[in-house]
């Protein structure tokens, strides 16, 4: 049962980093909407890897209540030592992937804020920001 866990949570991670790659993608050539269209699919699959990654834990754990003599890495066969190895690079490559789409999200919010704020400039009222008093949207010269 633990191999089958391994298999579907790495399947999951998988279509995660797909999914991901996807968005880094798609947000180079501004398409947006593509990308909010795969939240909740990410939703999904992050919901189905942490119950499978839960369902691994107890197995895990049910291994070592039952044969509490024998240490882990003598409960866990070759292939599921193998599978456990290629989820730590699955992590890792998710966590790379995941890093530079951050990187991306963060570069394209700022140039998003600094066009709204030429366009309505700001001033901080508090802690809110509101509206310049001063400012036009359009400003006409004659």
């Amino acid at each position: 049962m633990l191999t089958h866990h391994l298999e579907n949570t790495l399947t999951d991670l998988d279509d995660l980093i797909l999914m991901t790659q996807s968005d880094i993608n798609d947000i180079k050539i501004a398409q947006h909407n593509p990308q909010f269209d795969r939240i909740s699919m990410k939703e999904e699959k992050i919901k189905s890897f942490e119950a499978k990654k839960a369902m691994i834990d107890y197995e895990i754990l049910s291994l070592m209540d039952n044969h509490p003599e024998i240490e882990l890495t003598e409960l866990l066969n070759e292939q599921q030592h193998q599978l456990l190895e290629e989820l730590k690079v699955k992590l890792s490559t998710l966590y790379d992937v995941n890093k530079e789409y951050a990187k991306l999200v963060v570069i394209v919010s700022n140039l998003y804020n600094s066009f709204l704020e030429r366009l309505i400039p700001t001033e901080m009222d508090g802690y809110n920001k509101v509206a310049s008093k001063n400012s036009t949207i359009l400003q006409v010269m004659v």
